[in-house]
């Protein structure tokens, strides 16, 4: 074609350019699929109708929270963690009845804002809807999220929190006009975290740094004062110290609160005795304490081979043979392996913030366990890792689909479930054959 037949545009005649394709927040999903979870976490949730694993720990804590509220005088047990959780633990008792479904409904709730929060934590993060709804499909069928859902220990509340504190964070930084209000719920969350267990440590600082490397990095000459500039603009460094910094601080102190009106007088609070600053001397000297070994201690590159499970269940209860396996999918948990080093290449070329924090976020969580003076360590302190391997996994299976493989991102996908659905009787205590019944399942010598 003769390009001179062509007419000649002037700028105000020029087509605008077509404006940028986004993906559509799926908020929706962000419901259903917490909703799915919560229905299928549910069944059994009050089986066994013994305590079974730690809540023989944490269960008569709670009972005890409950009796000092009503003014009995009771001692101070537990007193190796936080409060939070146990209190919380307690709510559910209050609400449901001390009962299976009493000590364990807190947990479920916990567990599903875990999912939720996460979700929306990567949404906010990297704007991908097929990752984020593969993130919740991910996470349902995991195992870890599912099976600490249904059990009445600590660590479920910190998950939950921290993954409120990650949406939070998160979406100050991706709408910088709400950013002071969801900063103040990331200082409330993470606070609340590190009541509920105090394996939140590690994570509890990363919002607080990543600001703080954003605004350097940005070189900004009146650093602590200056708003311009990433990850909230409109939020100077010395405000943001005190939503990341000091408002944790204060809310975890205000967990404490519950402990003065524990014990007796042969053994009054440690609160009351030596102070809140006495008690965590305490609290560090039990929790480096060296315990006996264990049968399912484990290490951390256990974990991330997901070689060594925890049976938290494995006896004749409420007329069957039942048991709960902890381990994690074996489908996502080497994909995933595989998926925090494409994302840390992907994030390094391109400058992708969502694909270096997940991997950041895995790195920190689980070579905490490396360094950490905890001399017996248990598979449950990979739960937190998993969810930055499973958001990965995810970001990774979109990168693929986009890549034109698209069958292959839903045949991850679809294994992922399908393992679930063979590992659900063992996950969920179900009703066994017989004493023999768990052999179906150790595909490997370490589940045993």
């Amino acid at each position: 074609m003769n390009s001179a037949a062509l007419p000649e545009l002037t700028p105000s005649e020029t087509p605008p350019a077509a404006p940028l394709q986004h993906d559509t927040d799926p908020w929706g999903w962000c419901v259903i699929i917490p909703l799915v979870f919560a229905c299928l976490a549910a069944i059994r949730l009050a089986t066994p109708s013994i305590p079974f694993f730690d809540e023989i720990h944490y269960l008569p804590a709670a009972r005890d929270m409950l009796a000092a509220f009503g003014g009995a005088v009771v001692p101070y047990d537990n007193p190796e963690h936080p409060l939070l959780g146990k209190a919380l633990i307690a709510a559910g008792i209050s609400m449901a009845g001390d009962n299976p479904l009493g000590w364990r409904i807190m947990s479920l709730i916990a567990g599903t804002i875990a999912l939720a929060a996460s979700m929306r934590a990567l949404w906010h993060a990297a704007e991908d809807r097929f990752a984020t709804i593969g993130f919740g499909v991910l996470l349902i069928t995991g195992f870890h999220l599912f099976v600490q859902a249904r059990i009445a220990m600590l660590d479920i509340f910190m998950v939950a929190f921290l993954a409120l504190a990650a949406w939070q964070f998160a979406a100050a930084i991706r709408q910088p006009e709400t950013g002071r209000r969801r900063l103040i719920l990331t200082g409330l969350a993470i606070g609340c975290a590190l009541g509920s267990k105090w394996n939140a440590v590690p994570m509890a600082v990363l919002p607080g740094l990543a600001f703080f490397a954003a605004r350097l990095s940005a070189g900004r000459r009146r650093l602590l004062l200056s708003r311009r500039g990433a990850p909230v603009p409109g939020i100077s460094l010395l405000e943001a110290f005190a939503w990341l910094g000091i408002l944790p601080l204060v809310t975890y102190a205000v967990t404490f609160a519950p402990g003065y009106w524990l014990g007796d007088d042969m053994h009054p609070s440690p609160l009351v005795e030596h102070g809140l600053f006495g008690l965590h001397t305490q609290i560090i000297e039990l929790q480096q304490q060296v315990l006996s070994p264990h049968t399912y201690q484990s290490t951390w590159e256990q974990w991330a081979a997901n070689t060594r499970g925890i049976w938290y269940l494995y006896e004749q209860v409420d007329g069957a043979q039942r048991g709960v396996l902890l381990i994690g999918n074996p489908v996502t948990m080497l994909l995933g392996l595989a998926a925090i080093v494409w994302c840390g290449a992907v994030g390094i070329l391109r400058s992708d913030w969502a694909r270096l924090g997940v991997v950041a976020g895995y790195c920190v969580a689980l070579g905490f366990w490396a360094f950490a003076p905890k001399p017996v360590q248990f598979y449950y302190h990979y739960v937190t890792p998993s969810l930055f391997l499973l958001a990965a996994l995810a970001l990774a299976l979109s990168d693929l689909r986009e890549a034109g493989w698209s069958k292959l991102s839903y045949a991850a996908l679809a294994s992922s479930i399908a393992v679930f659905a063979v590992f659900f009787p063992i996950l969920t205590a179900a009703p066994l054959d017989g004493e023999r019944s768990f052999e179906f399942w150790m595909w490997l010598d370490g589940w045993r």
